[in-house]
């Protein structure tokens, strides 16, 4: 694998920091000790590029997993329709990069998707030409599909959605260069996208990390001071902080929106409702809901 200067980076890089919000979903770029052997990835982790007069080899994987419905965008950067035929293949596996030997096979299909773990599917070339842009995501019922100009295809089913999934592109044959966009999940009244990526000005302290999934125990803040919703709350009904687990709370203000393990990290570092941007803290008064 050919590799920029300095570019020994895992997860968002080197020295790299990122600008969390409340509906962050986290820095998303390239794994960078995973690659096919000639990608070459840009410092900030962003760009990939398959180099040498070959159309293979050049398998890349995001630096952490997905989650169901995550939109993942990317663009193409440089494009060989003269010389090769055949275009990137999108997909995702359940196999960590991180957990990956090298030299990596060198073609997603069918090198990858022969194996348990892996599925993907190659982008018309049509829709790989400089300067598009694509869009791919899972579903909640373990498909895979893509966007790309207004126009959206089912690329294929059958994805296992019980483990953690890593989005997987192999930048093939007329595809030479893709740039990572960022990501994000659509809900019904907003978005939540993954963050910028930037050089690092200061470093960023635990407490201010995009993770708010963390045990509320570790808050220094009890969830009884909010307030405890019945056990016949709807399964449905996600939290909108982590986007997994089921709601468990109600806030002052009247919104159900958290789960127990966010409630308590939402107060400590935000004081607001998620929704509504109401403060907490001044209308904070402690109610236990009735356990079924």
């Amino acid at each position: 694998m050919v590799k920029e200067d300095g570019n020994n980076n895992n997860s968002v890089g080197s020295g790299i920091t990122n600008k969390c919000s409340l509906h962050c979903l986290g820095p998303l770029t390239f794994y960078g000790q995973a690659a096919g052997d000639r990608i070459h990835l840009s410092s900030d982790g962003l760009q990939a590029e398959r180099r040498g007069d070959t159309f293979r080899g050049g398998v890349v994987f995001t630096s952490r997993p997905v989650r169901v419905q995550e939109r993942i965008r990317v663009r193409v950067q440089k494009d060989d329709v003269f010389r090769w035929q055949g275009a990137m293949r999108v997909g995702f596996t359940n196999v960590p990069p991180s957990n990956r030997s090298l030299p990596l096979p060198e073609m997603a299909i069918p090198n990858l998707t022969n194996k348990r773990g892996h599925w993907a599917a190659p982008v018309p070339e049509y829709q790989c030409s400089a300067g598009s842009e694509l869009v791919f995501w899972v579903s909640a019922g373990g498909s895979v599909y893509l966007e790309s100009s207004n126009t959206r295809r089912k690329l294929l089913s059958g994805v296992d959605l019980s483990q953690p999934l890593w989005a997987m592109i192999d930048i093939y044959g007329q595809t030479r260069s893709i740039r990572l966009l960022g990501s994000e999940m659509k809900r019904l009244f907003y978005r939540r996208k993954s963050c910028p990526v930037s050089a690092p000005e200061l470093p960023i302290s635990p407490d201010q990390g995009c993770n708010l999934n963390a045990d509320a125990s570790t808050s220094g803040q009890s969830d009884e001071c909010i307030s405890c919703l019945d056990t016949d709350m709807s399964a449905d009904e996600t939290c909108v902080v982590c986007m997994q687990r089921a709601v468990k709370s109600a806030l002052p203000c009247g919104h159900k929106c958290l789960c127990y393990q966010c409630t308590s990290r939402v107060l400590l570092q935000f004081g607001t409702c998620p929704l509504c941007r109401e403060d907490i803290r001044s209308l904070l008064t402690e109610w236990r809901g009735v356990s079924g």
